[in-house]
């Protein structure tokens, strides 16, 4: 017991590169409002993008007319944001790698999602869509203060507002009677 305690307040205390990154894969980062690491910033935004891309894809075929509205907001949007970030990484030669496909817990929700339709679909994009926008304004609210890239600071703090306004818009899928919704 001594050991694991032992242990747990050396992986607790580590240096801050170490805290960040498993603090940012545990989530104890978000709950203790603590910047990630530039890198992390960087794989999270990537990952982010990517399923809202693909997930909204999805929503353009099987949503409901209100879905598929939104749906198309988020590509557009998230097209743009994905884009920015490849150029800032890029042209400020920032040390973090781009993932090119989703982690696995944002492969399963998208395979989820491919193997629904109607009700089953716009419960599960629905509530998909408002938890990554609530991850997605904690990430980018978190960077923005404490990011330790001036640049993507600033990026972060531009593009926060669209954020809490997509997550506005989420919280709102399914509220209201659409007319023409999909079975």
């Amino acid at each position: 017991m001594k050991r694991t305690l032992i242990a747990l307040a050396c992986v607790a205390f580590a240096g801050p590169a170490l805290a960040q990154s498993l603090g940012e894969k545990t989530g104890v980062n978000s709950a203790l409002g603590v910047a990630p690491a530039t890198a992390d910033f960087v794989k999270e935004v990537a990952i982010s993008d990517m399923f809202e891309i693909e997930s909204s894809k999805l929503a353009e075929q099987k949503g409901n007319a209100e879905e598929k509205s939104f749906a198309q907001q988020m590509i557009t949007d998230h097209t743009k944001t994905s884009t920015e970030l490849k150029g800032l990484v890029g042209e400020k030669k920032i040390q973090a790698t781009l993932p090119t496909q989703l982690d696995s817990s944002h492969q399963s929700k998208l395979d989820k999602l491919k193997g629904v339709n109607g009700k089953d679909f716009s419960s599960d994009y629905n509530s998909y869509q408002v938890s990554a926008h609530e991850d997605a304004v904690s990430l980018f609210e978190r960077y923005a203060k404490g990011g330790d890239n001036a640049d993507l600071k600033n990026w972060a703090g531009k593009t926060l507002p669209a954020l809490k306004h997509h997550l506005e818009m989420a919280k709102t899928l399914g509220k209201a009677p659409s007319v023409g919704q999909s079975k």
